[in-house]
């Protein structure tokens, strides 16, 4: 089984299960590992780590790498097309349900990432804030506070 690796979003390398078996490494602490490769000694420590998103951020010898996982599935998903990126090029929002605006977080031409508060629809007496689905400018504001929408009413636009 074949991973492929991203450091510090400027390496990348394909390493097997093989060269992983090959690691000579000791398990130190529940975040710390001991690792000797060509002779040399290597102290690393996971400090921060994302499961879901297969990201880690790691300490080796005092220096901090930003590390990205790819199994042969992501590989795979990825080679078909079908990566997250390719699918986040939504250029409106549009309300998911009837409701009342209760706050609107953004102006028109600012920009905004993804999962940024965008504003808050007040729904069945429960406030559901819309996020952003992807990076981008805010094109235009279809709405104002305290206005009343309907299901599937035109929210936000995102420039393209």
């Amino acid at each position: 089984m074949n991973f492929n690796v991203n450091v510090n979003s400027n390496l990348e390398l394909d390493i097997s299960s093989e060269d992983i078996s090959k690691l000579d490494a000791i398990k130190i602490s529940e975040s710390k590992y001991h690792i000797l490769n060509n002779d040399k000694s290597y102290i690393s420590e996971i400090t921060a780590s994302d499961f879901n998103s297969k990201s880690y951020e790691v300490k080796i010898n005092n220096n901090t790498y930003f590390i990205k996982i790819k199994n042969p599935l992501d590989l795979l998903i990825n080679d078909m097309g079908f990566s997250l990126g390719s699918l986040k090029h939504i250029d409106s929002i549009k309300a998911p349900m009837p409701g009342l605006i209760l706050e609107i977080n953004i102006t028109v031409g600012q920009t905004v990432k993804e999962d940024d508060a965008l504003l808050i629809l007040e729904a069945m007496k429960m406030e559901n804030v819309l996020t952003s689905p992807r990076n981008g400018v805010i094109k235009s504001i279809s709405v104002k506070k305290g206005d009343a929408v309907d299901k599937g009413s035109l929210l936000i636009v995102f420039e393209k």
